[in-house]
């Protein structure tokens, strides 16, 4: 960094870049394919991609087309891409006990998006033990059904990797063809599932403050309400409107779906129940699917753009503007129409700063949404439901499909590649990669002109 002169900001887009390529060549060997031949390029690097940004889109089925080889790499990939690469990089140089200089605190700072690097050693190697801790819990869980199903060795490999997977937000398979489609009345995969999503989606910093505020509620034997007041300004944000969008998300696709045999209509009313709050969740970035897309009515599918364009919160695996981000974008406009001087959540003032930062970063999201589907319509012949649920998707690193992806030519794949990249690293981390990051202050002030706005 200190001798090429590069930025932590640059780097992090980098660092996905190169993960990408070396993920992309190794999928490539024939000793990564079940057939044991050499794997097209494009697929590769679409596999690699996916992976590594955990999105979840494919365009071959990840069971039947890689070897055991390609699936061990596919899991690290999607392992090193839900924590972060740098993150990763991080803990391996304290394993090593190599000397972190003040540009790796600083490049370690701004890959967990923190305001401060204070503790931050202590919180990288708290953040892989729970990490562990968790995906061993959630493979735990889904043993007790696959190794009955699949036996002991082939049970505990898929319950590693779908737990790894499912924390990460990545909503990969190595069952089949058919996503989670199959397991849509067993109710221990099910919440096992929903579970590992939403921990993963929280952020660390939450659920860090959650356990300790929890367990310390515990012992002195505060009531629920007691405990909620005493948690950090953020986790409150991140949970109230993380349960809010779980819930209306899980309501409006109950009533919606309730009749739609293709989706859950022939279900009995605890198993729609189940599946109505499972979709709900993994359209906020994770990608499993107990039911096929295309058979969602409408009103479901406008609701999915929704709740994939906003996705998980901030500082964990999930993708999306993030639920704070859109929460303070809301707010932001509603000051304005109220014309309040201030802009205040529990009892606590936001900063200009922040509040600006969240109505550019949903402003740019949603211009390259925008951008990347007319791209994909106009070079693919697909229609604009299909064409505009494929790319927030991916941008929104979801993962789930109308069956579209596999189906796209050379140009619509490599749209989506982009699409998936953009959403790991934030369309604005990648132009300021390109523009530098610098204080831009002005020796002068201009006049003030007369703009007409609305």
């Amino acid at each position: 960094m200190e001798k090429k002169k590069i930025s932590s900001v640059q780097l992090i887009p980098l660092s996905f870049l190169i993960a990408i390529a070396i993920g992309g060549l190794i999928l490539m060997l024939p000793i990564s394919s079940a057939a044991g031949q050499w794997t097209n390029p494009l697929v590769a690097f679409f596999t690699s991609t996916t992976s590594t940004c955990v999105t979840g889109l494919v365009v071959v089925d990840t069971y039947s087309y890689f070897s055991t080889f390609g699936h061990i790499i596919i899991l690290c990939l999607i392992q090193v891409g839900g924590l972060g690469i740098i993150t990763v990089i991080s803990m391996v140089m304290l394993i090593t006990q190599k000397k972190f200089s003040l540009g790796d605190r600083k490049m370690l700072q701004e890959s967990l998006n923190l305001d401060t690097d204070v503790g931050i050693l202590r919180l990288l190697i708290r953040i892989f033990k729970d990490v562990f801790k968790v995906e061993l819990f959630g493979a735990v869980l889904y043993s007790i059904s696959f190794i009955p199903e699949f036996g002991v060795a082939r049970g505990i490999w898929y319950s590693i990797f779908h737990s790894v997977s499912a924390f990460c937000n990545a909503g990969i398979d190595i069952i089949g063809d058919r996503s989670l489609m199959d397991y849509k009345s067993n109710p221990l995969v099910m919440c096992t599932t929903m579970l590992l999503i939403v921990l993963g989606g929280l952020g660390y910093v939450v659920w860090f403050d959650m356990s300790e505020k929890i367990k310390a509620g515990i012992k002195k034997r505060f009531t629920p309400v007691q405990i909620f007041k005493r948690f950090e300004e953020h986790t409150k944000l991140v949970v109230t409107v993380t349960a809010t969008l779980i819930v209306s998300g899980a309501l409006f696709f109950f009533v919606a779906e309730f009749k739609n045999a293709g989706t859950i209509g022939n279900l009995s009313l605890f198993d729609k129940t189940i599946n109505s709050f499972f979709e709900s969740i993994t359209l906020r970035t994770a990608g499993f699917s107990s039911f096929p897309q295309g058979n969602m009515t409408d009103f479901s599918c406008v609701m999915s753009y929704i709740l994939m364009f906003i996705g998980g919160s901030p500082i964990g695996t999930a993708g999306g503007v993030k639920t704070v981000t859109i929460f303070l974008a809301l707010l932001n406009v509603i000051s304005y129409i109220h014309d309040d001087d201030q802009s205040i959540i529990f009892n606590r003032r936001v900063t200009d700063e922040s509040m600006r930062k969240a109505t550019v970063i949903v402003s740019v999201a949603a211009f390259a949404i925008v951008v990347l589907t007319l791209l994909l319509i106009v070079t693919n012949k697909v229609n604009m439901q299909d064409g505009l649920y494929e790319v927030i998707s991916a941008s929104a690193t979801v993962g789930l499909s109308r069956g579209l992806t596999s189906s796209l030519d050379s140009i619509g794949q490599i749209i989506i590649i982009v699409a998936m990249y953009l959403g790991r690293i934030g369309p604005i981390s990648l132009a300021i990669f390109f523009a530098g990051r610098g204080h831009h202050k002005s020796k002068c002030r201009y006049l003030e002109g007369d703009f007409f706005v609305g």
